[in-house]
């Protein structure tokens, strides 16, 4: 060892880069100790008993090489860089189409601030990268074992608790496939990207690209794509080291990047140790920055100084979700379009190397040349006791090769963006096509490079056919992207999907549709040919409750309390959105679990208001039958609306109550204890509030009239109960609003009550508009009047006079200024109710306009003559006066029941002193009443 030592491979470079230093920095040991610790770290990692195969994120070279280097070395053990929570998962994955990603959920947080709830963890995978190839050789090859070595997936947020908290996701994606993995935390297997921002803009600025996914394409995946294994292994333990070495010294990021070294590390060495595996037998495939690892506790005979704490206490559910090249790069900040490139670029490696690639068996998307289950590859190549050669001298030495312009490749691109570009609007024509082929290559010669990559080509085609505007909806650099490879997306067979989503696929299959494709399935539900599908229309109507806007939307049917659709129709997008389906799989086994669960949390959490509850309440009659579940949430409801001291909810608290109401009184033979006592609760609670109410500038004349609108509603269910009217007559006395709407509210509630009568109300609003100072304000009171419609609908015709009265009174100068605030007051604090004031006014005034002009209106008609209350009893003399003038009805009627009677003619009606005369008790006991005062 000590002379192995003494005289390594890389002696002759580190004498170079020595002498570099020392004539490029004048002797400066900073850069010199950089330069040949680079060095160091390669040697180092090269001598190491077990086989670290160094990885970038996503990388075709690094697939094309650990598709090599597997079936030369065929090791029986494989460490993988990756949460070890997650290994049970892995064989699932022959049931997907790639890309998808190995997702880690937790909805119940224990040892984590709420904050941070639910935690989610995504691990991408794609074809083109040298995990899966991986996990297919490990998983297809018996004998061979696949062990995860990354810390857990609780680890990952523990480890993440000492600083700012999980990883603060860039802001969302506008486009729908960027945001399949929503907002988890990414586990990015071999993440290899400058940290030193000063270095990727040197890279970027020498290199004449404009994005780091540019850089390392072409000076990293290019040269590498079909280099040998040692060359391949050697550059990115360099680049890895350089990274690290130069990256800024963020005490948070280096503290979690090595204990990720020493927590894999340690597992590795637990498992040699419990299994006796030769590590000469084992290969360790993790990212290039961690590859060049200094911690103590790197490699096999590392020390066992570092403790793995155990896992919280969250409940930690696991799955498969879908994934896409657009969700990649929106998660780990890559440029647009460079995994499709990358998975262009696969392809060709494959095809230039003849490296033939592992796929797993059965799986969606697999060439027909994927090994079966059980049948191994090859025999491995008798390996030999050789020494790692140097091959970073001559790979940094040698100038880079030119790769010579392929021009039907570059002309079949040319055509087909001008093809793509014609049928998104753009008017481009065969010279645009060849336009963009020689801008790629004058693009590529300004680069100094000799054959044009899809970079320039793209930049090419947007500067030649672009041009100032995008017609359609996709502009020049999407349609490259497609043209490159598209943004393929993942898709997670049934046999792959949590209990939850395959009952969801199992109980809409009567439906007869392709749900798990992409795309929106129209369904079509006739329930009174087909009752079974009855059961299909109740799991929709769940689907809509619980998942994203646009999963399951009708278009035709409703579901509210007391009716049910006969025929319905929906659009639905199950595929589209198969991620939200599978994390609801993480909440329950059944959509009606989760939907209780859901209501119980959103009814009992802190902040929940009376209107949520009774929400909540309402969608366990609508979905689950109601039942126990309903009362529960009821009585909750009734306990939310005691600890109240706002009114901020009071309108939707009406709406619902009285829904709950009418549901419960046509389909119950008795109301339910909770509402009979929300109702009395309720109507103390509103008659206590409502004299602040009315003067609380924070309340809203819609909110009030809420208020009045469940008091008067609810009045004589309250009253029955055992409430006391005079809360009511006490609240009103005790209400003094300034403010000219609430003024008007009050006047209306006082009409209801039989306070205030419509002449004197009339009298009220004719004073208004003859007091100069006051009709400016007068479009308030008549949203005031507006509101009160909720409580009092009966004086829409009122509402209507008024406004006319308004219109009929005022003169242009006054009018018209006055006009827009009406209107806006109108519109902005009354929408809904302006139906209700439309429909009045249509009965009111005339249906034609010739019958205008002799219009009355009915408000301004003369009284009729007060004969019929000329006195108390002239409405008995004006019915018997009609009996005396038709004498043959009554006759008949007492014919017909068998009475024989004769007219007499009527006395006159007594007069008071008469009464008097003949009823003297009356009298006298008022004379004692008097004489005891």
């Amino acid at each position: 060892m000590n002379a192995l030592s003494a005289a390594t491979p890389f002696d002759a470079l580190r004498g170079q880069l020595q002498a570099a230093a020392s004539e490029f920095a004048d002797g400066a040991d900073a850069l010199q100790s950089i330069l040949l610790g680079i060095v160091d770290d390669v040697d180092r990692a090269g001598r190491e008993p077990l086989e670290i195969f160094p990885v970038c994120h996503h990388s075709p070279a690094s697939a094309v090489a650990m598709a090599r280097r597997l079936r030369e070395k065929q090791p029986k053990v494989v460490y993988l860089e990756l949460c070890e929570d997650m290994a049970p998962l892995l064989p699932e994955l022959r049931n997907c189409r790639l890309p998808v990603a190995v997702q880690a959920f937790a909805s119940e947080v224990e040892g984590f601030p709420a904050a941070w709830a639910p935690l989610s963890v995504v691990a991408p995978i794609t074809e083109a990268s040298a995990e899966y190839q991986a996990i297919a050789y490990a998983l297809d090859t018996p004998g061979v074992e696949l062990v995860l070595v990354d810390r857990s997936s609780d680890h990952v947020f523990q480890w993440q608790a000492g600083a700012a908290g999980p990883t603060d996701p860039a802001a969302p994606p506008a486009d729908e496939e960027a945001a399949l993995h929503g907002d988890a935390v990414g586990v990015e297997i071999g993440d290899l990207r400058p940290r030193f921002a000063e270095l990727e803009e040197h890279l970027l600025h020498h290199g004449r690209v404009r994005h780091w996914s540019e850089w390392w394409h072409q000076y990293v995946e290019l040269p590498l794509g079909d280099s040998d294994h040692d060359t391949y292994r050697q550059v990115m333990l360099l680049i890895g080291s350089l990274f690290r070495r130069l990256a800024p010294g963020d005490p948070d990021r280096v503290r979690v990047d090595e204990d990720r070294e020493r927590y894999m590390w340690t597992r590795i060495r637990e498992h040699l140790a419990a299994t006796g595996t030769d590590p000469g037998d084992c290969l360790y495939v993790c990212g290039a920055f961690h590859a060049s690892s200094r911690v103590e506790e790197f490699g096999v005979h590392g020390s066992d100084t570092f403790e793995i704490t155990p896992p919280g206490g969250s409940t930690w559910q696991y799955g498969l979700i879908p994934s896409s090249h657009a969700a990649i790069e929106a998660q780990f900040g890559l440029a647009a379009g460079s995994v499709s490139i990358a998975a262009t670029q696969w392809a060709k490696n494959l095809r230039r190397t003849r490296v033939q690639p592992f796929r797993l068996a059965g799986q969606a998307g697999a060439g027909r040349k994927a090994a079966k289950p059980g049948k191994a590859v090859a025999p491995p190549v008798p390996a030999t006791a050789e020494a790692p050669s140097d091959r970073l001298t001559g790979f940094l030495q040698s100038p880079p090769a030119l790769d010579r312009l392929d021009e039907a490749e570059l002309l079949g691109w040319s055509v087909e963006i001008v093809r793509s570009a014609r049928r998104n609007g753009y008017l481009a024509s065969t010279a645009d096509a060849i336009a963009v082929f020689e801008t790629s290559i004058l693009l590529a010669g300004m680069r100094d490079r000799a054959r044009p990559t899809p970079y320039d080509f793209q930049d090419a085609a947007v500067t030649c056919i672009e041009k100032e505007s995008v017609p359609g909806r996709r502009d020049v650099r999407r349609l490259v992207e497609i043209l490159m490879g598209g943004d393929r997306i993942g898709q997670v067979g049934y046999d792959a999907l949590p209990p939850l989503a395959r009952d969801v696929h199992d109980r809409l299959a009567p439906l007869g549709l392709k749900l798990q494709q992409r795309g929106v399935r129209r369904a079509l539900l006739d329930m009174t040919s087909q009752p079974a599908l009855r059961q299909c229309s109740d799991v929709l109507w769940m689907l809509r409750r619980l998942m994203p806007h646009g999963a399951a939307r009708p278009i035709m049917g409703e579901r509210e309390l007391g009716k049910q659709s006969v025929q319905e129709s929906w659009d639905l997008a199950l595929g589209t959105h198969q991620r939200a389906l599978i994390e609801l799989g993480y909440e329950g086994v059944s959509i009606e679990q989760v939907l209780e669960q859901r209501l119980r949390r959103a009814a009992y959490a802190p902040n929940a208001t009376t209107a949520q509850v009774l929400g909540a309440v309402e969608d366990a009659l609508l979905h689950l039958r109601g039942g126990r579940l309903a009362d529960e949430l009821g009585t909750r409801a009734l306990e939310v609306l005691a600890t109240e001291r706002s009114v901020d909810g009071a309108p939707e608290v009406l709406r619902r109550v009285r829904r709950l109401l009418a549901y419960y009184r046509i389909s119950r033979p008795e109301l339910p204890a909770w509402i009979e006592s929300f109702a009395k609760t309720g109507y103390a609670h509103y008659c206590t509030l409502l004299p602040t109410a009315f003067t609380d500038e924070d309340a809203t004349v819609r909110q009030v009239a809420a208020m009045l609108g469940f008091l008067f509603s609810m009045e004589g269910l309250a009253l029955s109960l055992g409430c006391d009217r005079t809360q009511l007559d006490l609240a009103f006395a005790q209400s003094h609003p300034r403010e000219p709407s609430r003024v008007a509210l009050l006047w209306a509630a006082r009409v209801q009550l039989g306070q205030l009568s419509r002449a004197e109300l009339r009298e009220r609003c004719d004073a208004l508009l003859a007091n100069p100072l006051v009709v400016p304000a007068y479009p308030r009171y008549l949203s005031g009047f507006l509101h009160a419609l909720e409580p009092v609908p009966q004086l829409a015709d009122f509402v209507v006079e008024a406004v006319s009265n308004a219109f009929a009174r005022l003169p242009d100068p006054v009018l018209l200024p006055w006009l827009p605030t009406l209107i806006t007051t109108l519109r902005s604090e009354g929408a809904d109710l302006a139906p209700l004031l439309i429909r009045e006014a249509g009965r009111v005034f005339p249906g034609r306009l010739a019958a205008l002009d002799a219009w009355v209106p009915p408000w301004r008609t003369a009284p009729e003559a007060p004969a019929a209350s000329a006195g108390a009893h002239g409405g008995t003399a004006g019915r018997a006066a009609l009996l005396a003038a038709h004498r043959e009805t009554c006759d008949g009627v007492a014919e017909l029941l068998g009475y024989e009677g004769t007219w007499v003619e009527e006395a006159p009606a007594p007069s008071g002193v008469i009464l008097a005369g003949r009823h003297p008790e009356t009298a006298a006991a008022v004379e004692e009443l008097l004489a005891a005062a």
